[in-house]
């Protein structure tokens, strides 16, 4: 599986960086944070909430532009050796510059240079990403860099982190925001917050047409006739799922019912180091648990091209690229 064409449509640019590639950047820069890691050298987290706090800790050492152009290089790699050729990133403006409008164009500017040399290898799209448990007021900034930034390579706004931290509605202005900007929009839920957080994403947060995650839907046969109804399609990740403890094993894994159900589904790994996998990796376990052969993964990847948050123009490209 290793070298078929794949989309990935749900990775977040932090989570993304390798162990080894924060401990570097952190020794260079005389920063101490060897807490996160364990003895073998992997993050180290018990729960969601250990996590999201490693995830954020990890960041530290992601100081400067040069520092996520680096970054950018060494994930759009790890994404090419295993056959994506399409690839949209969350990025928060919270890392990258604080929200200043200004600092958040230079880091951006550094990604995207990153991102056009790696052409046509592999192409790349940002989806600005507000972070929900740091509070509807900071996610009205994120939203004001998404919007004024909106153009070629920012296709996209989201919202991630802890999904039990407020009520969608909160978050309705910055959502407002980007759909004005011209935006794709998508929105993490159904991991942790039960299909009911679906639901209320959908009904709070008019527009959205992706959700991430998602999977807790399948509790909620009317809420899957929703999604069909509505053409909203789910950014799965089945290895963070395992990972995190959403479910309690790949065979257990509602995937294929949400699949079979007929809700679009898409595959991609979210924070791969942190849960020690890749699409290569995600791929193979889903033909090993489910038996989905080429016609299956066909109609993932379609779904992906069809939802992705990129021009039609490069909507062609990458066809062409899975036909390869």
């Amino acid at each position: 599986m290793k070298n078929r064409p794949k989309l990935e449509l749900h990775l977040h640019l932090e989570g993304a960086a390798s162990p080894a590639f924060i401990k570097s950047l952190a020794a260079e820069k005389k920063l101490d944070i060897s807490g996160i890691f364990d003895e073998r050298g992997n993050y180290a987290y018990a729960d969601f909430a250990g996590f999201l706090d490693v995830y954020e800790a990890a960041t530290q050492a992601l100081k400067t532009p040069e520092d996520y152009a680096r970054l950018t290089t060494a994930v759009l790699q790890d994404c090419a050796e295993h056959g994506v050729v399409y690839a949209e990133t969350f990025l928060s403006p919270d890392f990258c510059g604080g929200r200043d409008v200004g600092a958040w164009r230079e880091y951006l500017a550094a990604i995207q240079e990153v991102a056009a040399a790696m052409e046509p290898h592999i192409t790349l799209r940002g989806c600005v990403t507000a972070i929900r448990h740091f509070g509807p007021e900071r996610s009205r900034e994120t939203a004001i860099c998404a919007a004024e930034t909106a153009a070629g390579f920012i296709t996209g706004f989201g919202i991630a982190g802890a999904e039990t931290v407020g009520a969608p509605r909160d978050f309705a202005w910055a959502f407002d925001c980007a759909r004005e900007a011209g935006l794709g929009l998508t929105a993490h839920a159904g991991e942790w917050g039960g299909a009911a957080m679906v639901r209320d994403t959908l009904d709070q947060l008019p527009g959205i047409s992706r959700i991430g995650h998602g999977v807790q839907a399948i509790t909620d046969l009317a809420l899957c006739d929703r999604l069909i109804e509505n053409d909203i399609t789910l950014e799965v990740c089945p290895g963070s799922n395992v990972a995190l403890g959403v479910v309690p094993n790949w065979a257990a894994h509602p995937i294929e019912k949400l699949r079979a159900r007929g809700v679009k589904v898409t595959v991609s790994t979210d924070d791969p180091p942190f849960f020690h996998t890749t699409m290569t990796n995600e791929y193979d376990r889903l033909a090993h648990h489910f038996g989905w052969e080429d016609e299956i993964f066909r109609e993932v990847e379609q779904n992906a091209l069809e939802a992705a948050f990129c021009s039609a123009e490069t909507r062609a490209i990458i066809a062409k690229r899975l036909q390869s």
